[in-house]
């Protein structure tokens, strides 16, 4: 799903009339969000095919509205709105498959630790610790007659 390029305009329309309306000057608010003047242009006039990569945008679109004094979240989710919930739609089975593709890597990784320290645990002694073992324990001698007088 491709924005909307009416309702991009319409966004961009939107903050170029909030900027003017706080007296703002387009220089201002670059020099406030140390963004390149090609970028605040891209974002008011609401050229989708110039606007940066929505990954950029909305860091953009944040520091944009911080800058003129609008409420950050807000502008995003309007953003959004404009944008026709495309970009939402389409992150939220890429979150759930790498909660997935997490939760499997932490399941594997324990199995794994079990697995070693079963290991570890059913290993034999070393010849040298079982002989100083044999050494230490009291020795019977199961076959041999009691000694007369005990």
């Amino acid at each position: 799903m491709t924005p909307d390029p009416d309702a991009v305009a319409a966004f961009g329309r939107h903050l170029l009339r909030e900027r003017e309306l706080r007296g703002l000057a387009r220089e201002e608010v670059v020099r406030r969000t140390k963004l390149p003047p090609a970028v605040v242009e891209a974002i008011e006039s609401g050229d989708a095919g110039r606007m940066p990569p929505r990954a950029y945008l909305i860091g953009y679109l944040r520091t944009y509205a911080a800058a003129v004094g609008l409420d950050p979240d807000e502008l995003v989710l309007r953003w959004q709105e404009s944008e026709g919930g495309a970009a939402t739609t389409q992150e939220a089975p890429r979150r759930r498959r790498l909660a997935w593709v997490a939760a499997a890597g932490a399941v594997l990784a324990m199995l794994a630790a079990a697995l070693l320290w079963l290991q570890w645990r059913a290993r034999p002694a070393p010849p040298d610790r079982a002989r100083r073992a044999a050494e230490r324990a009291p020795t019977q001698q199961p076959d041999a007659p009691p000694e007369p007088g005990r």
